[in-house]
């Protein structure tokens, strides 16, 4: 088999920089990256494309139906393609080309980037956390955004040269967003419109990943994004507006998301399922890859500060509904362990 791009931390759980290199390789691929067994069915399977809900969010406080749409959303699917978000064409596709330009660079280039060993943030592949472990056919940028005391923009890519003032400016427009979704779901639940806004604290953290999957010749043995549910409140996620990868698992199968390329998916994370206890979910997923074609996407996490308590909201508890999910510090470390070893992380937080 020709040789192909291939993240470097395949080879070795050495703390060796984390760069794509080019390595020949007999077929199968190395054995780190191949999803030997899954209890949600095989990796190369060709599952039924679905169209997930559409919400226009520009609507919700005007509009009944569309307020129940995004309940429905949330309840069911545990997530919902955002249109009417306010962010206009032109500056999503430069969030687009300013990940693009990166992942393009020299490896001398990306090599100020990397991220150190045992940190997630900054440019790499996995980090190692178990020898067992199967790791992702992907690299990523990590990068904190806010509280803005909190960058490290040692790790901030200098080229382009415009890159950090178009992720400040996106970050800052996602959480406007965001915001306006916390208060539109405590709406839609006949709750205190600010009550998740409290829960995340006023020190919520915002964090950006930037995405980037390779062509993989094995694309019936390899993900791109094993299956796992998000560690975030909230993940926004910008598709690559071309290759199709997103996959949901839902009733048992799973579903092809279909690209809008001017939609921001609405996508759930664990911290806001055990806030709602239960009622809004936070949905299984992974990403795919493709043999022929390079995939990039940028996805904006938000989440509760890492010594916010969350728990359910204390209205959202009673007889009928009794509270489904102890409370939780640092959930996000504790979720990230926990998809490394294969385990579900939300199963374990349950009462």
């Amino acid at each position: 088999m020709a040789g192909f791009l291939l993240p470097a931390e395949a080879a070795s759980s050495s703390s060796v920089p984390n760069e794509l290199q080019q390595m020949l390789i007999e077929e199968p691929p190395l054995s780190q990256f191949i999803v030997k067994e899954s209890a949600f069915g095989p990796v190369g399977s060709s599952p039924p494309l679905v169209q997930i809900p559409i919400v226009d969010v520009s609507l919700v406080f005007s509009s009944q139906d569309e307020l129940e749409k995004l309940k429905n959303a949330l309840s069911s699917w545990g997530c919902f393609q955002a249109i009417g978000h306010g962010i206009s064409s032109s500056f999503l596709d430069k969030v687009r080309e300013a990940a693009k330009h990166f992942f393009s660079l020299p490896m001398e280039e990306k090599h100020k980037c990397f991220r150190a060993v045992k940190e997630a943030e900054g440019y790499g592949s996995d980090l190692i956390v178990s020898d067992k472990q199967i790791l992702d056919w992907s690299n990523r940028l990590f990068l904190m955004v806010f509280p803005e005391h909190k960058r490290r923009l040692n790790l901030w890519p200098e080229m382009p040269n415009d890159f950090g003032e178009i992720l400040i400016e996106y970050a800052t427009k996602i959480r406007s967003l965001m915001d306006l979704c916390f208060k539109a779901m405590a709406k839609s639940l006949q709750l205190e419109e600010d009550i998740f806004l409290k829960h995340f604290g006023d020190q919520a953290v915002v964090q950006a990943r930037y995405n980037f999957y390779p062509p993989c010749p094995r694309s019936d043995l390899v993900l791109g994004l094993k299956s796992h549910s998000d560690k975030s409140g909230v993940t926004i996620l910008l598709q690559d507006p071309q290759v199709e990868g997103l996959q949901l698992f839902k009733d048992g199968t799973w579903f092809r998301v279909p690209i809008i390329p001017q939609a921001l998916i609405v996508n759930l994370g664990d911290q806001m399922e055990i806030m709602s206890n239960g009622i809004f979910k936070s949905p299984l997923h992974r990403v795919t890859t493709n043999t022929e074609r390079m995939r990039a996407s940028v996805a904006m996490l938000i989440e509760p500060a890492a010594e916010q308590e969350i728990g359910p909201v204390d209205d959202l508890v009673d007889e009928k509904r009794p509270r489904l999910y102890q409370n939780v510090k640092n959930y996000g470390a504790f979720n990230y362990h926990c998809y490394q070893k294969g385990l579900v992380a939300l199963d374990a937080v349950k009462m």
